[in-house]
């Protein structure tokens, strides 16, 4: 690909802002685009001046539960929850943003447990949103994530801050195509106004090795 090539993470987003349906498989991919890829002190230097979203799959759940009996978002005894790795990688995590300074602003979250307790581990705060999650009620029928990739693709509400999301890694598959996103991993997006653009992906384990190459 070259760097005048629209990447293919972008094209998924623009044909579902675009409300064009299915984008076919081969033009989806959800790598970090090489025109903007930051890894590294250039990461973490992009990270701290704002401006990015961190579109983060919750972190580690028991998979011996499942949301099949839930009828509604605050029946956590009914739905999949964090399992403790889960919840002690969601502190870890909030505790290497506080490290590297990072700016962040606002925090939505899908109204899951598993995804609002992921929010809350890690910043403290999470506001409830379906538009993360892409659909209302608890059924994937009615699924439509155009205004999800319209928000993907703006800014922060903050100049100079980061937002942050803790949802679920199937939005986030059909709007910029696979890998699927790890448990805890995070999709580090650049807004570009119609669409957005892949600049890194942070798994769980990863922010220890990313905090190395802080320049301060």
């Amino acid at each position: 690909m070259t760097r005048c090539n629209m990447s293919i993470g972008l094209l998924a987003a623009i044909a579902l802002l675009a409300g064009s349906g299915a984008v076919p498989a081969e033009v989806r991919s959800s790598s970090p685009d090489p025109a903007h890829v930051l890894e590294g002190a250039a990461l973490v230097g992009a990270l701290r001046a704002g401006g990015l979203t961190l579109y983060f799959r919750h972190t580690a759940t028991d998979f011996s539960q499942n949301d099949a009996a839930m009828k509604g978002y605050d029946e956590c005894a009914l739905q999949r929850n964090l399992s403790e790795e889960g919840r002690r990688q969601a502190r870890a995590i909030g505790d290497w943003v506080r490290r590297l300074s990072l700016p962040v602003g606002e925090v939505i979250a899908s109204p899951f447990c598993r995804t609002m307790e992921t929010g809350r581990l890690m910043f403290g705060r999470a506001e409830p949103s379906t538009v993360v999650r892409g659909y209302e009620g608890t059924s994937s029928a009615n699924a439509d994530y155009t205004k999800l990739a319209s928000l993907l693709s703006s800014p922060p509400a903050k100049d100079g801050t980061l937002r942050m999301i803790t949802t679920h890694g199937n939005p986030f598959r059909a709007i910029a195509g696979p890998p699927h996103l790890d448990e805890g991993e995070a999709a580090v997006l650049k807004p570009l106004g119609n669409s957005f653009a892949v600049v890194a992906r942070i798994k769980a384990g990863d922010w220890e090795r990313l905090a190395a190459t802080d320049p301060r």
